[in-house]
């Protein structure tokens, strides 16, 4: 292998894929980015095996093509004390890369590339779906702080793409609180869905980030795959059946609540200073056009109260909530103006951005209430 480069480059394209590198590799190669050249187009792969990102940089100078493991720490390391220029890289002997610069160079470690494992992708039957990047960002970032955390039921440890003909909803849930984000601007010609487990998520996150394009989607029982721009993300999906989310959110509620969000939030965060710290839970008592909010802790004799005026119809009405749970959906909604409904105190509240801040997208969280 032989070939020159831009060093900002080469060094743009290590660090977007070295949000794969593991902490503590399976396989010490793993530890590697796979440096794969032809046709003067520099491909490089890293991967945990679970969870791969792969993406392409043009070179300058392709003298040899082939393929090699490289270290990632040291070949990170050193680019980052790089000002931009061109940067030559070629291997010298059987396990050792020369890098070369203006002013100097150095000798690298590498390890042969069939060494490294094969790369499991989608298989000839992958479904296919266009999704826009700042709509699926958006839909990341409504939803992924919802995942649980339980090894018992792993399909909800992550983010469930339900896409059918009209629209896609994203759903994550952790049993105490579900929050969808839906968007007509991705569709399906049938009914569609897989699970995205949270970490591949936050990875996609991160990626796409500042992508204003689209994002291809392929995926079959197993697999996913996004491309955009010049890099392709693989991952293994979670297997298994979502819950039915749909039954779950609540219908026919008589009472209403209008009320600012960070005003409603800021209260939620003033009182529940004075919650029990293992049990945060908070009283709401909703009269007409008054909030009430209260807590306490006996175990330390603290208790907090607040009235604040809102606009609720509805019956007078007494419920309780886990502070936490209520101030995670508020914090991540950007409406200015949030409806709350409940049908009683014994069954789950929904939360959505007022009716006339809703435009194609449509967030909605589910909250089970607590007895307090």
């Amino acid at each position: 292998m032989k070939f020159k480069v831009s060093s900002a480059e080469l060094l743009k394209g290590i660090l977007d894929v070295s949000k794969a590198i593991p902490a503590k590799p399976a396989l010490p190669i793993l530890s590697s980015f796979l440096f794969e050249l032809q046709g003067g187009v520099l491909r490089i792969t890293a991967s945990d095996s679970e969870l791969t990102l792969i993406t392409e940089v043009e070179v300058d100078n392709c003298e040899e093509e082939g393929r090699i493991a490289v270290s990632s720490m040291h070949l990170t390391d050193l680019l980052k004390t790089l000002p931009d220029q061109p940067v030559g890289i070629r291997t010298i002997n059987e396990n050792s890369i020369e890098c070369s610069w203006t002013s100097g160079n150095s000798e690298l470690p590498y390890f042969p590339a069939a060494d490294y494992p094969d790369i499991k992708n989608v298989g000839e039957d992958a479904q296919n779906v266009t999704f826009p990047a700042p709509d699926l960002l958006e839909g990341i970032n409504s939803t992924i702080y919802a995942t649980g955390d339980d090894e018992m039921r792993p399909v909800m440890n992550g983010i469930y793409f339900d896409m059918s003909e009209s629209s896609t909803t994203l759903v994550a849930s952790d049993s105490h609180k579900l929050i969808c984000y839906t968007t007509t601007a991705a569709k399906t010609e049938m009914p569609l869905s897989f699970i995205l487990h949270k970490k591949a998520a936050a990875v996609l996150k991160g990626a796409i980030a500042k992508e204003a394009g689209e994002v291809s989607i392929l995926f079959d029982a197993s697999t996913v795959q996004f491309k955009f721009a010049r890099t392709i993300l693989v991952c293994r999906l979670i297997v298994g059946k979502y819950p039915r989310y749909r039954d779950v959110i609540p219908q026919n509620n008589s009472n209403i609540l209008r009320i600012d969000r960070l005003q409603f939030l800021n209260t939620i965060r003033r009182i529940s200073v004075c919650a029990n710290k293992a049990t945060p839970n908070v009283k709401f008592k909703f009269d007409s056009n008054v909030m009430e909010v209260t807590a306490q802790d006996l175990g330390f004799n603290i208790a907090a109260y607040e009235k604040v005026s809102c606009d609720y119809s509805g019956d007078i009405l007494s419920i309780g909530f886990k502070s936490n749970f209520l101030a995670d959906i508020l914090n991540n909604m950007s409406c200015e103006t949030i409806v709350m409904k409940f049908l009683d105190a014994r069954r789950a509240a929904i939360i959505m951005p007022s009716e006339e801040e809703e435009e194609s997208e449509k967030i909605c969280g589910i909250l089970i209430p607590v007895l307090v």
